[in-house]
């Protein structure tokens, strides 16, 4: 599993010329937060840590970058670049090599029963298609919510406002692809 590089969230802020306090109030979170983030004293969950590299401008996988990167074109199961925060319920896998080229290919795995907060919805440039493999998804568009089941697929403008969450009783598992690529 990728470790997640809390000094290079401040050296890339320092770089931008932004100060805690500017990219903690474009986040609606506190200076605190940040400062704590930076430090490695915090994991931030994915809404913040989303709501700050779109601030920062930069994709999230730039903070998870192994140094011997494959860049080869296969990616085999065993050797997937995992991101899951410490206390998420969520797992994503990248499935393609690299993040260079223009689309993200990820498998995404929900535990069940949880619900995301409704004021939690994240967004960001593009599109996204995804289909669900086994179990079931909520799809939270807005305020829309669009239930899946296995081989159900949707596919939506990443500017829209959107989360999921896993109603049922097992792991959701489902692929998505997206461009650009945002991790």
């Amino acid at each position: 599993m990728s470790e997640f590089d809390y000094a290079k969230l401040r050296e890339i802020r320092q770089l931008k010329g932004l100060t805690i306090k500017e990219v903690a109030e474009s986040c609606d979170i506190s200076t605190s937060l940040i400062s704590q983030i930076e430090r490695g004293k915090v994991t931030p969950t994915l809404t913040v840590f989303w709501k700050i590299c779109n601030k920062l401008d930069v994709p999230m996988h730039n903070f998870f970058e192994e140094q011997d990167a494959d860049e080869s074109l296969v990616v085999r199961k065993s050797q997937r670049k995992i991101i899951q925060f410490p206390d998420s319920h969520v797992r994503y896998q990248l499935l393609n090599p690299n993040l260079h080229g223009q689309i993200e290919f990820l498998l995404v795995e929900i535990e069940p029963g949880k619900v995301h907060d409704p004021e939690d919805l994240v967004t960001h440039t593009g599109e996204e298609c995804g289909y669900v493999l086994e179990g079931e998804l909520i799809v939270r568009l807005n305020s829309r919510e669009t239930h899946l089941y296995e081989g159900d697929s949707i596919s939506f403008p990443s500017s829209t406002p959107h989360r999921f969450s896993n109603p049922g009783k097992i792991i959701s598992r489902s692929i998505w692809a997206m461009t650009p690529p945002s991790f």
